[in-house]
């Protein structure tokens, strides 16, 4: 069991979908309702009457990626569900099997995900709670796995492109020319006003986002650790681009992939998936029920 959710903690991503997760922006943006109404336009990111060059191309490369991402349509995704398979890694090794997993998710801090085919074994996190959820009740997620999580939905793809870039006192920088997983690539940097950065790299053809990077220092041991992700294999879906092959690397190493089978937007989630006491139970396939 203990191994089963250090690979749910793997699986999260603020996004997760990392697009994970991480899918969900920054806890520090206030909680929206769920609504069946058309959301109303987001503008995407205006560029600065003042800004110099190198800002104005990096704002510029950035308008390109959310346009090819889906546009408003991107910018305006309400909720998200994915399914497929998570393997998790240590030190770059094989770390077990992989195995199923679900994950819900409603911006703007609303995830949960489900593991094992009978889906028994979930974690949630609303606002900044995380909840351990099993055949043995609900409890409260380990401080340092809660950390990690919210950690990624800070510094995710989705909370950089739909929050970071529109803040007052953003600062974006080109930075050039670049490889990133084997893509020609184009590099911007995006600084918030708490001095936190983001690296961006952005594919030079299609301008889809192929990789982001962040640093961060531990509290404790003062140790500054790098964590990366990687976008593959992107399909349209709903008229948004999802990649479907999601790689996540810490310090180097390979430590978790997610290989998705299906996604699906805006579909109008259960309220009571979110609620950790509400009892909530999955609808199980055939597969699933027959396996029970």
């Amino acid at each position: 069991m203990k191994r089963l959710f250090s690979i749910l903690v793997l699986v999260s991503s603020a996004t997760a979908y990392g697009w994970q997760a991480g899918w969900t922006t920054m806890p520090a943006v206030e909680l929206q309702e769920h609504s069946t109404a058309k959301p109303s336009a987001v503008p995407l990111a205006p560029p600065e009457k003042a800004a110099q060059p190198a800002e104005n191309r990096a704002r510029t490369i950035i308008n390109q990626a959310i346009e090819a991402l889906g546009g408003q349509a991107y910018l305006t995704i309400r909720d998200r569900e994915i399914r497929g398979r998570v393997y998790s890694f240590h030190l770059g090794r094989p770390n077990g099997s992989g195995g199923l997993f679900w994950s819900f998710s409603e911006f703007p801090d609303k995830e949960r995900i489900e593991l094992t085919q009978e889906r028994d074994v979930a974690e949630l996190f609303v606002g900044n709670k995380g909840y351990e959820i099993t055949y043995k009740g609900v409890k409260a997620q380990e401080k340092k796995d809660l950390e990690d999580y919210l950690r990624r939905r800070h510094y995710s793809l989705d909370a950089v492109l739909r929050t970071w870039i529109n803040e007052p006192g953003v600062i974006l920088l080109f930075e050039g020319n670049a490889i990133a997983a084997q893509h020609p690539a184009l590099q911007v940097t995006v600084i918030n006003s708490q001095n936190e950065s983001v690296t961006l790299y952005f594919d030079a053809d299609t301008h889809l986002p192929v990789k982001r990077s962040f640093e961060w220092r531990d509290p404790v041991d003062r140790q500054k650790n790098l964590e990366e992700e990687v976008y593959e294999n992107y399909r349209p879906v709903s008229g948004i681009m999802a990649p479907y092959n999601i790689t996540r690397f810490f310090n180097g190493d390979m430590s978790n992939q997610r290989f998705l089978n299906s996604v699906t937007i805006n579909q109008g989630l259960d309220q009571t998936m979110f609620d950790p006491n509400s009892g909530y139970k999955p609808i199980l396939d055939e597969k699933s029920k027959n396996k029970r």
